[in-house]
Formats: structure tokens, C-alpha cells, sequence
């Protein structure tokens, strides 16, 4: 969740989001020391007088500055292919949801069951409780199972959406007439927010996403409830 003032990203609620903060300062650092070295250099130009004539026509320095950039890009590369390709793999998920967007609200369908699904519309502000959040809040949440995979079918039944939880890594285009799917797996308990990441019309900010994980006891639980309010 995230709080006022924040400067970085969300806590990690998933393996691939821990990669990705990973990833993030690895990248972070490259960047801070080239930006170093290159202020340097501006610097040192700007305040001396005095000019090296071997720098003005030198064979090695011009060696260099070809072989050290692609270097950097290199060790960028590398990380970022190897989180690519793990954000894309789907291995044998334990639960299967598909998550449709509509103007303005979201609908999951548990597809590992005959009769489970639901809508779910933002709460509006004059309906809240104390302690949850405005525009974040839903009437249903997406209840999963932690330490579980999971995969997610996203779809669209109007214009386009995207299916977006920062917390556990997640972002999903929502198109219509198209199947895409993303899969994740919860390293904790706990409730992770997210909205509809593509403009969609008037209330494209409306539409919040609700993700709770809890034990595998739980989640049955309230299967069960949902399946009997059915």
C-alpha cells in the first residue's frame, strides 16, 4: 500500500516484484555512477585551463568510449531478458480467475467453479468505514490463496482497461474480444490494492482492484459462503 510522500515503490508481495525492485536498484546504480562521471568531466573541463593534446586524437580513449557503453548495456540487458521471461511463465497454476473490465467496474469469474462470480463496483466515499481507503475500496475482493499460483484471464467487455496490482508485479491490458493472461504467486498474507491503468472514460478512475491473500483454509471458507450466496 501506498502512503503519502513516498518516494519508491510499494513493498514486494510477490517473487517477481521483488525481482523487479531488484532489478530497479541494480539499474539505479549504473545510472548514478555514469551521471558521476559525467558530471566530473564537465566540471574538470569547465575549471582547468590546461588541454592534454594526446586527448584531442587518441586511438585507446576512443576504444573506450565504444567498448565500456556496450558493456553497461549489456549488464542492464541480461537482468532485464531474465525478468521478462519470469513475469511471462505460467507453470501449472493452482486457480484459474478471469477478470473482465467494464465501464466502470470489474467482474471475476472463478472458472474452477461452476457458480462463482461476481461483480465488483468501487465503494463510494459516503459509504466508508473508518480505516478504508477512498477510491481504493470495493464491495467484493478478489479472495486467493497464498503461497499459490495463480493465474489471471484478462478481458474487456467495452473499451479497453488494464488489470494493474503495483504491489505483486502485475499489469494486464484488458482488450475486447482478446484473452490475455498474467500469473503471480502471494509470498504473504494480506490485502494489495490497484486500479484500471488505462484510460477508459469518464470514471476510468473508479474502478479500483481489491486483491486479498489468505490461507488455503479461508479461501475455502469463503468459497463455500460465495457458492451458497449464489
Amino acid at each position: 500500500m501506498a502512503y503519502p510522500s513516498q518516494l519508491g515503490f510499494q513493498d514486494a508481495a510477490s517473487p517477481v516484484m521483488e525481482e523487479l525492485l531488484h532489478f530497479h536498484d541494480h539499474a539505479l546504480m549504473i545510472v548514478f555512477l555514469i551521471s558521476t562521471l559525467v558530471l566530473y568531466i564537465i566540471v574538470a573541463m569547465v575549471t582547468t585551463k590546461l588541454t592534454n593534446k594526446f586527448l584531442l586524437d587518441s586511438q585507446e580513449i576512443e576504444i573506450i568510449w565504444t567498448v565500456l557503453p556496450a558493456i553497461i548495456l549489456i549488464l542492464i540487458a541480461l537482468p532485464s531478458l531474465r525478468i521478462l521471461y519470469l513475469m511471462d511463465e505460467v507453470n501449472d497454476p493452482h486457480l484459474t480467475i478471469k477478470a473482465v473490465g467494464h465501464q466502470w467496474y470489474w467482474s471475476y469469474e472463478y472458472t474452477d467453479y461452476e457458480d462463482l462470480a461476481f461483480d465488483s463496483y468501487m465503494i463510494p466515499t459516503q459509504d466508508l468505514t473508518p480505516g478504508q481507503f477512498r477510491l481504493l475500496e470495493a464491495d467484493h475482493r478478489m479472495v486467493i490463496p497464498v503461497e499459490s499460483p495463480i493465474r489471471v484471464l484478462v478481458s474487456a467487455e467495452d473499451v479497453l482497461h488494464s488489470w494493474a496490482v503495483p504491489s505483486l508485479g502485475v499489469k494486464m491490458d484488458a482488450v475486447p474480444g482478446r484473452l490475455n493472461q498474467t500469473a503471480f504467486i502471494t509470498s504473504r498474507p494480506g490485502v494489495f490494492y490497484g486500479q484500471c491503468s488505462e484510460i477508459c472514460g469518464a470514471n476510468h478512475s473508479f474502478m479500483p482492484i481489491v486483491v486479498e491473500a489468505v490461507p488455503l483454509q479461508q479461501f475455502e471458507n469463503w468459497s463455500s459462503l460465495m457458492l451458497e450466496d449464489a
